[in-house]
């Protein structure tokens, strides 16, 4: 998807993600055990909650005394995690060009971003995630799981365009470890019954030095 069109679809559909998904954690608990064990090892530092939408992942692990930044490439979406969220930091950014210094980041959690990257880019995406995670810094990514890529004219009630590639487990491992990053945990669950019925894949990883 096309990174002006992946803005204006998440533009318009700010407050309706929001209102959807804010409070989502409450009813996943599996998710908040991943987020808990991430901000046990990851070292002392700044994380990136990238993609992080109205910033309940962020939130999260600032709730574990986590050093947090949201980071996303839609204003709309940062204008309400900020109001979400007192106290937190969120700037505009892009996940291809993260605007931080090589090895600056602690760690990095990206939920459900990496999916709007198309397929033959997101080696360079996972590239730009190793430049700036300091040496045994820790990236914690989830993705909808499937062999293909879909697109829709409509998401959340509003005419948007949507697209999202989804990830073989395997793949997606091939692809972190490609990077420069050691996989230390693959897994995958299914959906709950009140999300979008596609397995949920996480995988945990440590950046190695090149």
């Amino acid at each position: 998807m096309e990174r002006e069109d992946l803005r204006s679809s998440y533009d318009a559909v700010a407050e309706s993600y929001a209102a959807k998904f804010f409070d989502e954690l409450s009813r996943k608990p599996f998710d908040r055990e991943l987020l808990e064990r991430f901000a046990r090892e990851c070292p002392p530092g700044r994380v990136l909650d990238v993609g992080c939408g109205p910033g309940h992942v962020g939130r999260f692990l600032a709730d574990q005394v986590v050093d947090v930044t949201g980071v996303d490439l839609a204003p709309a979406m940062i204008e309400v995690a900020r109001r979400l969220n007192e106290g937190m930091r969120f700037d505009v950014g892009d996940m291809r060009h993260l605007d931080y210094r090589d090895g600056e980041i602690a760690g990095i959690v990206a939920f459900y971003s990496l999916i709007h990257i198309p397929r033959d880019e997101v080696p360079a995406v996972l590239r730009e995630l190793h430049r700036v995670i300091a040496s045994d810094g820790k990236l914690l990514l989830a993705v909808h799981g499937g062999s293909r890529s879909i697109a829709a004219d409509e998401f959340l009630g509003h005419r948007v365009r949507f697209e999202a590639t989804l990830f073989e487990l395997q793949e997606l491992e091939e692809l972190v470890e490609a990077a420069g990053f050691r996989v230390d945990r693959a897994l995958q669950r299914e959906p709950y019954e009140f999300e979008a019925q596609t397995p949920r894949l996480y995988l945990a990883a440590t950046r190695m030095d090149a």
